[in-house]
């Protein structure tokens, strides 16, 4: 005879299950019907936008794209320009913050638990409290209209410090770091060769965000970049959308912002393999 309590059982499992994948369904195609609006605009004149949305294709995408290249804003300069500040920030925050959460993890010293907490500290400080006296710091040096300002500050993230540490107490066991010690292994070779690998996941799930995070920057490049040929696109876009009213065109506009995603889109696709296992595991502590 079957069992009445495992047929429930399995129909309350059923249920969640259908739940779980109708909220599933519903969340991307929320996320991804923006994406949808983005297209269809892009592919419109200024004119048919200015009459409502229409889920139909228009014709005008090449059009619009013409126009915008015809412009005097420097696109693809402003492509390169993001591309080299959101490359090398993501890269050098990841790479030391990554470091710095494993100072933190495999050394005991005096100072261990002051500095961490300073560091989550820093990380409730908005930007823009700080951004009169950066502003004034990158005058004195006189870097300004230079990207090392913007490259260098990403050095320091707390945020990245602090996911990377999460996952690695839960995925660096010290024996193994002991280990290599005792096999001769210096502390460079054991952090270049040991842990990053051991830490792809995360430092993966991080660089999206970081890259992310810098391409989308418009504060901070704002006010350090002033002339046309350093400006990243959230300055070009920005300047796009501010033209006066014989100039303004909406089609262009949504077509420079379908132009500035695309690489954020790609450096999605080769680094996604890795973000539900490095978010899964960095969420889960051991």
């Amino acid at each position: 005879m079957s069992d009445p309590n495992k047929k429930q059982k399995g129909v309350g499992i059923k249920t969640r299950r259908t739940i779980a994948y109708v909220v599933l369904i519903f969340m991307v195609v929320l996320c991804l019907f923006w994406f949808y609006v983005l297209i269809i605009n892009a592919t419109r004149s200024n004119g048919e936008m200015s009459k409502g949305f229409t889920p139909i294709p228009s014709k005008y995408l090449w059009t619009n794209w013409k126009n915008l290249l015809k412009g005097t804003l420097p696109i693809f300069s402003g492509l390169i320009n993001s591309l080299i500040v959101a490359a090398c920030s993501a890269v050098l925050s990841v790479y030391f913050s990554t470091m710095t959460a494993y100072a933190i993890h495999a050394y005991n010293f005096r100072l261990k638990k002051p500095i961490f907490t300073f560091i989550l500290m820093v990380m409730m400080i908005p930007t823009q409290v700080t951004a009169l006296g950066f502003v004034q710091l990158v005058s004195r040096m006189k870097l300004e209209d230079s990207f090392i300002p913007l490259i260098a500050t990403t050095i320091a993230a707390p945020i990245t410090f602090y996911y990377i540490i999460q996952y690695m107490e839960s995925n660096l066991p010290i024996s193994l770091v002991e280990a290599a010690r005792i096999d001769g292994s210096g502390e460079f070779h054991t952090f270049n060769k040991i842990v990053l690998p051991l830490m792809k996941p995360a430092i993966s799930v991080q660089m999206i965000f970081a890259f992310v995070t810098s391409w989308n920057n418009y504060f901070i490049p704002a006010l350090v970049l002033h002339s046309d040929d350093k400006k990243t696109l959230p300055i070009l876009i920005a300047q796009l959308r501010a033209a006066d009213f014989l100039k303004f065109d909406m089609g262009q506009v949504y077509v420079m912002i379908l132009f500035s995603i695309l690489p954020v889109v790609i450096v999605y696709l080769l680094l996604s393999r890795n973000i539900v296992g490095g978010v899964a595991a960095g969420g889960v502590k051991g």
